[in-house]
């Protein structure tokens, strides 16, 4: 196999680069999906939209663990 030129691999990396952009958007895409599923399945309507965009959003800035202990520790215990 001859060796390549560097503008060779440029060109093949840049082709690889947008390769991977498009199979992480389209990854990225499936998961959001995946996930409004979940949300169409939940009794939201009894919170606000600006209410319930903001718990959405304070839990996604948070990681997993924490958002869980702190869903946790708030839960009124039955």
């Amino acid at each position: 196999m001859p060796k390549m030129s560097d503008r060779e691999k440029l060109a093949d990396l840049a082709a690889k680069s947008r390769k991977i952009a498009e199979e992480m958007e389209t990854t990225r895409q499936r998961m959001r999906e995946r996930y409004s599923a979940i949300v169409a399945a939940l009794p939201v309507e009894a919170y606000s939209e600006r209410e319930f965009r903001e718990a959405i959003g304070l839990l996604v800035k948070l990681d997993a663990a924490a958002a869980i202990a702190a869903l946790k520790a708030a839960a009124p215990r039955s």
